[in-house]
């Protein structure tokens, strides 16, 4: 996402600054500091918080108003244990995240987020080398993944083609082990692999299957994961009431106007 520089406008929620003059941030990073200071407005209400706390234009709390707004959450935003039936369900729906020992072979075209990059003309050229692999497979013999490896991956793995080798869970952080563990699929994914480390091309060129683990074994991890799906959704909407409530400035929050679920 790119980064705007606010010039000339500021954002304000209750009349309180998000940031200082000719700040650079994202959408996304502006919304957050709101919701923020939603957050710690609500704990000096609840008289949680002294009221002559100041915040900060970083956008970075005090320790009070940090413990503040988690004994908020703490009253506001609580969520029932799932059932067992919930479980269950939840551990039929995901068995992939249940299997332990399952290995993947991976190749991948990684295009790096770096600072100052810029992130549509990356995405072009992702998307536009997606395209292209897809037209060939690894058994092609003009090989047309790994030259795109080398010539464009922003990963030492380039000059080998890309060729990460097998890997695990473990191996790969979350949010791409999600995306390459989450299904079956054989060759180059057909959609780009999103992580922190940018946009990934990725073709799994092997699986070695796991061992799913019993539901008895993995009740606890299954019944965390619901926790935090429902702390999540009622959180979201405890904000949405908070947004709902306020004056908002340069901002374009989503306002709520159903209860928040307890």
């Amino acid at each position: 996402m790119e980064h705007v520089v606010l010039e000339g406008q500021m954002a304000r929620v209750n009349g309180v600054a998000l940031h200082a003059e000719g700040a650079s941030l994202t959408s996304d990073e502006l919304n957050q500091r709101a919701y923020s200071e939603l957050l710690r407005q609500a704990a000096i209400q609840k008289g949680l918080l002294d009221a002559g706390d100041v915040p900060s234009p970083d956008g970075i709390h005090s320790e009070p108003a940090s413990a503040a707004i988690e004994a908020l959450l703490d009253q506001k935003v609580t969520v029932q244990e799932p059932s067992e039936e919930a479980c269950r369900r939840q551990y039929a729906a995901h068995q992939a995240m249940y299997t332990t020992g399952e290995k993947i072979l991976v190749r991948h075209i990684l295009f790096a987020v770096t600072p100052g990059v810029d992130l549509s003309a990356l995405r072009k050229q992702a998307e536009a080398t997606l395209l292209n692999v897809r037209c060939f497979d690894s058994k092609s013999t003009e090989d047309a993944f790994a030259e795109a490896a080398n010539a464009l991956s922003n990963c030492p793995s380039g000059a080998e083609g890309g060729q990460l080798g097998w890997l695990t869970h473990a191996d790969c952080a979350p949010e791409f082990a999600k995306e390459l563990f989450g299904n079956k699929e054989i060759g180059v994914l057909p959609r780009l692999v999103h992580s922190r480390f940018g946009l990934h091309v990725v073709e799994v060129m092997d699986r070695a299957p796991g061992i799913v683990q019993a539901f008895e074994s993995v009740h606890g991890a299954v019944a965390m994961a619901l926790q935090q799906k429902a702390f999540v959704t009622a959180l979201r909407q405890y904000l949405s009431l908070l947004a709902a409530d306020s004056c908002l400035e340069g901002l374009d929050l989503k306002r709520a106007e159903t209860s928040l679920v307890q």
